[in-house]
């Protein structure tokens, strides 16, 4: 049974998730409940709940949501339409996209002005995904894989760049751009990858773990992006690997003959969810707990203006 359990570092929240649920409960406290979000503020079972507790109320539609309502959009970004349709309704609204999402979309509308056409790299149906390509009524294309390249037909190769939803592995990535530069050679692709920093450290970090370790624990919910690309990743490097949303999802049987096991959690797990898999863990023999060296992330994103509240005077 495990002896040692190895985390991860960095791991959980980064500063988009951070700024998304400081952003509904800072509404909530500001405007009272309830506070209607368009789709999970983030993709985590936990935090969607605990939110609901405290008075939001998560909707897919904005036909769902009553005049006068206040209106937040999710860390995933929007398409326009949905952007025109809210504003249109006259909803206070209050944008929690992650800023480096924000980024993707403004890269998007300023080289469709200078008349370029789109790649995109992401998964369909993820709401990044239907954001990104909602900013341009035509013109973006969707690759899921590298077989998905050959079948791309723009209208012109002269001015084509390629974009990427920001939670991709970031070695599938790398080789559908590849694939898309030697199809397309004139290809403009990001002067900084969209790949976001904490996607990219999270990934680096399990590179790291799991050749230490028997196992690999990922923290995430089902529909989280990023913390199923980390199971992908340890699992390509040879180490068995489970994802969970709760530590009451563990399985002793997973642990037979294995001693060291690796933990790790999606951009959007809080630690608490960390914390609890650690005390399971615990019951099943680990004895020892040991943070890896990874890298110290800083970034903070400021919050949009109107969600000052008086204690931040103090």
């Amino acid at each position: 049974m495990p002896i040692e359990i190895a985390l991860a570092e960095p791991r959980g929240f980064c500063a988009g998730v951070d700024r998304a649920i400081e952003i509904v409960e800072r509404a909530l406290h500001k405007f009272g409940r309830p506070i209607y979000v368009r789709h999970e503020i983030v993709h985590n079972t936990y935090v969607v709940n605990d939110l609901k507790a405290k008075g939001a109320i998560f909707i897919e539609e904005l036909s769902d949501v009553p005049e006068g309502a206040t209106l937040v959009f999710s860390a995933h970004g929007v398409s326009r339409a949905v952007h025109d349709e809210a504003r249109a309704r006259g909803f206070t609204i209050f944008d929690a996209t992650c800023p480096l999402v924000t980024k993707v979309h403004v890269e998007v509308a300023k080289l469709h002005k200078e008349g370029y056409e789109f790649i995109m790299i992401g998964h369909k149906g993820h709401p990044e995904v239907e954001g990104t390509m909602g900013q341009l009524d035509s013109g973006i294309h969707l690759v899921e894989c590298v077989a998905d390249v050959a079948k791309v037909q723009p209208l012109q190769t002269d001015k084509l760049a390629v974009v990427t939803q920001t939670t991709l592995s970031v070695d599938d990535a790398a080789e559908i751009t590849a694939a898309i530069r030697s199809r397309f050679p004139s290809v403009r692709e990001p002067k900084q990858q969209d790949i976001c920093y904490a996607t990219q450290n999270r990934q680096d970090a399990v590179k790291v773990m799991s050749p230490q370790v028997d196992i690999v624990i990922v923290v995430g919910s089902p529909t989280s992006s990023n913390s199923n690309r980390l199971r992908e990743v340890a699992r390509k490097l040879g180490t068995e690997s489970y994802m969970v949303d709760s530590a009451d999802e563990l399985q002793a049987a997973w642990f037979e003959g294995r001693q060291r096991v690796g933990l790790t959690a999606g951009a959007s797990a809080p630690d608490l969810l960390v914390q609890q898999v650690v005390e399971r863990l615990r019951t099943l023999g680990a004895v020892s707990v040991r943070t890896l060296k990874g890298t110290q992330e800083t970034i903070k994103f400021p919050l949009p203006k109107g969600l000052k509240l008086a204690s931040d005077h103090e």
